[in-house]
């Protein structure tokens, strides 16, 4: 893994959302979801709920699996971090679920779903909303595909559909509707 450690900042929330590790631009500009994947994943936030993205930065904790990005693979694209690394960065998360004491965790991509819930598939997990408990925490969760654009999932059938299903599930969430925009 890579420093300097990725950090959404101190944002007190209702709403934590759990991505996977920071990409290679994030450590650089100094915050998650910095680079494409954040412009679609707050396209879909605007669409959905109403609210751009320095709304979303302002008012939804950002966590992550693991902290600091774990470097390139060998042959292009972002390596995913080992269980050891996901086992190291652990008490980050734990420490964040149990101070903010969440009403809703928004997962995106099967490595963060799979923190919360088993996840065999995506479509198995995407447009339907959980009650899980995690470190001794009670909180809904509906999980998200990861936004990149190397995942066509959530640009293909049935991830459109679950997608969009997913997005209303949030929209329509208590937690979400107390931010405004």
């Amino acid at each position: 893994m890579r420093r300097p450690v990725v950090s959404g900042g101190p944002v007190v929330s209702k709403v934590l959302l759990v991505g996977q590790a920071p990409g290679d631009k994030e450590p650089k500009l100094g915050r998650p979801f910095a680079w494409t994947a954040g412009r679609t994943l707050f396209r879909w936030f605007e669409e959905a709920c109403g609210f751009d993205e320095l709304v979303f930065r302002r008012s939804i904790y950002m966590a992550a699996v693991c902290r600091c990005f774990p470097g390139k693979k060998p042959r292009g694209g972002d390596r995913v971090p080992s269980r050891e690394e996901i086992v190291n960065c652990a008490g980050w998360l734990e420490a964040e679920m149990r101070i903010l004491e969440p009403s809703l965790v928004i997962p995106v991509g099967k490595l963060a779903i799979e923190r919360f819930v088993p996840c065999s598939g995506l479509a198995n997990v995407i447009g339907k909303q959980f009650r899980v408990t995690h470190v001794g925490h009670e909180t809904d969760l509906i999980a998200l595909p990861h936004p990149s654009g190397a995942s066509p999932w959530p640009r293909m059938e049935p991830g459109k559909t679950l997608l969009r299903r997913a997005m209303a599930l949030i929209a329509g969430h208590p937690a979400i509707s107390a931010i405004s925009g």
